[in-house]
């Protein structure tokens, strides 16, 4: 079997950032799906899942309820390794073009500070594995070390 695009992407010189994962039509509309890459893959302690939890209910509902890419918003969610999350937009988009986008989210989560949006019983299959006060701690590392001032470095994935 062919190995898929991702498995492709050289993960011992992969670093944090904002990634054009591929491209794919879907009729006449292109669907960009984006890495954001929050950890250094093997080289640092992956995140745990209660904060990936919280960050993707948080990161799905800010971006469901944004004005300009809520419309456009087609899934926010976790990877498997831990590293990071997928983003596919409806659109064909840079990973510059979101950079303003990702750092309005990030600081969403940052700084939020209230009940986590869908954690009860009634709205999650697993509420109780949720941490805030460490997803607003990789919130804000991930704007303070990679968002703010971001390169393209960590815009393109490394050959």
């Amino acid at each position: 079997m062919e190995k898929i695009a991702s498995f492709t992407i050289d993960h011992i010189k992969l670093q944090p950032g904002i990634y054009v994962s591929r491209k794919d039509a879907v009729g006449s509309e292109t669907i960009t799906t984006f890495d954001l890459r929050m950890t250094s893959p093997n080289e640092e302690p992956v995140m745990n899942t209660a904060e990936v939890h919280t960050i993707e209910h948080l990161g799905a509902t800010f971006l469901r309820n944004h004005s300009e890419y809520g419309p456009k918003t087609i899934y926010f969610g976790p990877m498997g390794c831990r590293t990071g999350f997928y983003l596919l937009l409806a659109g064909d988009y840079s990973s510059r073009d979101i950079v303003p986008l990702m750092i309005q989210m990030y600081e969403f989560i940052r700084d939020y500070k209230s009940p986590v949006p869908g954690a009860s019983p009634k709205d999650c299959g697993n509420y109780l594995d949720m941490n805030l006060p460490m997803a607003n701690y990789l919130a804000k590392r991930y704007l303070d070390n990679v968002l703010y001032g971001i390169d393209d470095s960590r815009l393109v994935y490394p050959s």
